[in-house]
């Protein structure tokens, strides 16, 4: 949290974490719209600091133990609903619909405003350092599983 009390990682709120990025030139494509795969930088985003947020730090996951623990987007299903513009400001939402055995199912929103832009179900499968499935551990699933309860 930086002294103006305002977190880079955005924040965890009753409708899920939320995470503001700006829309910049290098998002675009010619026409000025952001280009498709874009979004898909924009929810990496959102999902990597909803984890922060939550207290979990990816990296550290990979040797928190010795089998090891990394997250891999297994399936993601996205609805463009409407476009996005140079400069336009963003919110990302990113909540938890499952977390348990080996997989997490999240859903997240991208919005100017109250326009919705994106709709995506993102299907994380949690797999161990050799790239084999592995259960997600218990506390963790619990923690992700409070944060749907409360939001």
């Amino acid at each position: 949290m930086s002294d103006n009390g305002f977190s880079i990682s955005g924040a965890l709120t009753e409708t899920g974490h939320q995470l503001i990025q700006r829309v910049y030139y290098e998002d675009t494509d010619f026409s000025g719209l952001v280009y498709h795969a874009r979004y898909l930088h924009f929810l990496e985003r959102g999902r990597t600091d909803y984890l922060r947020c939550l207290g979990v730090e990816q990296r550290e996951l990979i040797t928190a133990d010795e089998e090891g623990l990394v997250f891999v987007v297994h399936r993601m299903e996205i609805d463009f609903r409407n476009p996005a513009r140079m400069d336009d400001v963003l919110t990302i939402v990113t909540r938890t619909e499952k977390a348990g055995g080996a997989k997490m199912v999240l859903q997240q929103d991208i919005r100017r405003g109250e326009t919705p832009l994106i709709a995506a179900k993102v299907i994380i499968a949690v797999i161990n350092a050799k790239g084999r499935p592995r259960r997600l551990p218990e506390a963790l699933a619990k923690q992700m599983q409070i944060e749907t309860q409360e939001g």
